[in-house]
């Protein structure tokens, strides 16, 4: 089972190349946002719902579609004493308000394609949506961070092999020669390892961790269908529960997608959906018990009929048997009625060598449909032991990638990639399931 504090908290890119080094960094590419929703609704705390001054600047501020942050920081300047007069509740609806989006009728367009009145107003319940990556790492990202009032204090970050998980923090603007006046930075504020707890971020020693300070927080980031816009959107949450379950449906989808779970998931254009599930969730409580109350949890859902999505390539694959069974009837073989279909890879197996015999020469591999055999014969070229590859290619694109032709091809890609670095690609399948290893012992 995979867990979100067990992978690298970074965006991976499409196809595992390497970004091209440019003045900025090389690094891969983030997916820009243009507009939040948001899991829930904040509410005034009950000190601050006895002053009738908030009260009027809380229910003006939801009127007219401000953001909590400002209704908050309205509420604070007009009434110092009250240092969080806000506290989030949990609730069965999406909040969609135009302060949240650079172009406020977007928030309107999306009320009005996918809103629904149970009772309680037009509200956002359950809506479609597409992602922009096959990675869940990069459509998902999540990450332990403190927040101060208006920047993160300190998050957790991984080392490059993936092996560590450290806390990082901003590090001190530097000073000129005087001391009196800082340095300009190119690039923005630069960050390092947290000096006093050694650089490693361990929940169970950390002290903001223990005082509730430093959170798992994550994002999913979309595009909804219908909804016109260049940036993604953002849903953000600090549920384990949610990120966890959404992680197990990204991977099911991947296994039977041969890897892939961007775009519409099936002919008929199926999206994901993004909904709220009333669930009994599990907590510590302050003198250690295990307590379990009701919640309304993010809920990722995959409305797809499965059978579809094995069958997605079935008419091509039915009708390289049948050109199989003609070629074998023009060159006068005998084909019993009796006789078992040959399996798609059988047939184009022996197509191949039907076709060597006739010409002398072995004919250029078929675009984008490589079979299971020619793709192993690949790898033990590279000296790359067959179930190693199998393990590392069933993590990468799901254990479906054998039986899909999406999945054997995006596997041909990779390793044509590395045709002249066969040590390259071979150390990068033992790093990956090195750290495989140790995100599972964890």
């Amino acid at each position: 089972m995979a867990y979100p504090n067990a992978h690298p908290v970074i965006a991976v890119q499409d196809g595992g190349t390497t970004a091209v080094p440019t003045l900025l960094g090389q690094g891969p590419a983030r997916i820009p946002t243009g507009g939040k929703i948001r899991a829930g609704i904040k509410v005034l705390t009950k000190k601050a719902a006895g002053e009738p001054k908030a009260q009027a600047i809380y229910e003006q501020g939801v009127a007219a579609g401000h953001s909590f942050e400002q209704i908050e920081r309205a509420i604070t300047e007009a009434l110092p004493d009250l240092k969080t007069p806000l506290v989030p509740r949990n609730v069965p609806w999406f909040t969609v308000r135009a302060q949240d989006f650079p172009n406020p009728e977007i928030a309107r367009a999306i009320l009005e394609a996918y809103g629904e009145d149970r009772g309680e107003g037009r509200r956002l319940y359950r809506f479609p949506v597409v992602f922009p990556s096959d990675y869940w790492q990069t459509v998902m990202p999540h990450e332990l961070a403190a927040w101060g009032t208006h920047e993160k204090y300190y998050w957790s970050q991984y080392s490059a092999d993936g092996r560590v998980r450290h806390c990082m923090c901003h590090a001190p603007v530097p000073v000129d020669e005087t001391g009196r006046r800082t340095i300009r930075l190119f690039g923005g504020r630069k960050t390092m390892v947290r000096e006093d707890n050694g650089g490693l971020c361990e929940p169970e020693s950390c002290r903001e961790y223990q005082q509730r300070q430093c959170n798992l927080t994550g994002r999913f980031l979309f595009f909804i269908p219908g909804i016109r816009s260049i940036s993604a959107f953002e849903l953000h949450t600090n549920s384990f529960y949610a990120m966890n379950s959404a992680i197990q449906k990204f991977e099911t989808v991947g296994f039977l997608r041969g890897g892939r779970i961007s775009g519409f998931l099936d002919r008929q254009r199926t999206p994901f959906y993004l909904t709220k599930k009333l669930m009994e969730v599990a907590h510590i409580d302050e003198q250690g018990r295990a307590v379990r109350v009701p919640q309304w949890i993010i809920d990722l859902e995959a409305p797809v009929d499965v059978t579809a999505l094995l069958r997605e390539n079935e008419d091509a694959e039915t009708a390289l048997v049948q050109a199989q069974l003609a070629t074998q009837v023009l060159q006068g073989c005998s084909v019993a009625a009796s006789a078992e279909p040959l399996q798609p890879e059988a047939a184009e197996s022996q197509a191949v060598t039907a076709t060597e015999a006739a010409s002398g020469e072995a004919p250029p591999l078929r675009e984008g449909h490589p079979s299971l055999e020619q793709l192993m014969a690949r790898v033990q070229a590279y000296r790359i032991a067959p179930e190693r590859y199998q393990t590392y290619a069933d993590r990468r694109w799901g254990r479906g990638w054998k039986i899909n032709p999406h999945g054997r091809a995006r596997a041909w890609d990779e390793l044509e990639r590395y045709r002249n670095d066969p040590q390259g690609y071979f150390d990068k399948i033992e790093s990956e399931l090195h750290l495989a290893s140790r995100g599972r012992a964890s």
